[in-house]
């Protein structure tokens, strides 16, 4: 479980990091926009005080606290069902960008009262009108890789094989 450890601080440090230098260095909080290399990646604020897209931020205070709960409680019970039994690395990198992620935007909501967001990436033709963080890439890869590879391993059994 070290591996976890490891990965999820390496998120929660890079999200952190992150977040500091485009919103308070760059002063996106004041600007709202950068255009780095339009329409590909712009740097849009967002404070998000809901769940994804911003669904159910209509009693901040409420939701706030809630959502903090929530992400600390899948965070230790992710933890604790990778930490059970053996597991093989992607699995605990998997365990680990997702809880890395999630404990970040718990900072963000403890810190701002809500997830800073600032990613904003679309093709020409098409304007994408949400932004992300390096936590929510994080804990979208960690949860397919939980869902892609924490199988035990083996091979499907033919339950026809077992009537003989």
């Amino acid at each position: 479980m070290r591996r976890a450890v490891w990965v999820a601080g390496a998120v929660l440090l890079a999200d952190q990091v992150s977040k500091l230098f485009v919103v308070h260095w760059l002063n996106l909080a004041q600007r709202q926009l950068i255009e780095v290399a339009p329409p590909w990646l712009v740097l849009r604020m967002a404070w998000n005080r809901g769940v994804n897209f911003g669904l159910f931020a209509n009693d901040a205070g409420l939701v706030r606290w809630g959502l903090i709960a929530v992400a600390l409680a899948i965070s230790g019970w992710v933890y604790w069902w990778v930490a059970r039994t053996p597991q093989r690395p992607v699995v605990q990198v998997s365990a680990g960008l997702l809880i890395g992620g999630a404990l970040s935007n718990v900072v963000d909501r403890v810190v701002y009262g809500a997830v800073a967001d600032f990613l904003n990436m679309s093709v020409p033709g098409v304007v994408n009108p949400w932004s992300f963080n390096i936590a929510d890439v994080a804990i979208f890869a960690g949860a397919f890789g939980l869902v892609a590879f924490s199988g035990s391993g083996q091979k499907p059994r033919d339950a026809r094989k077992e009537l003989r």
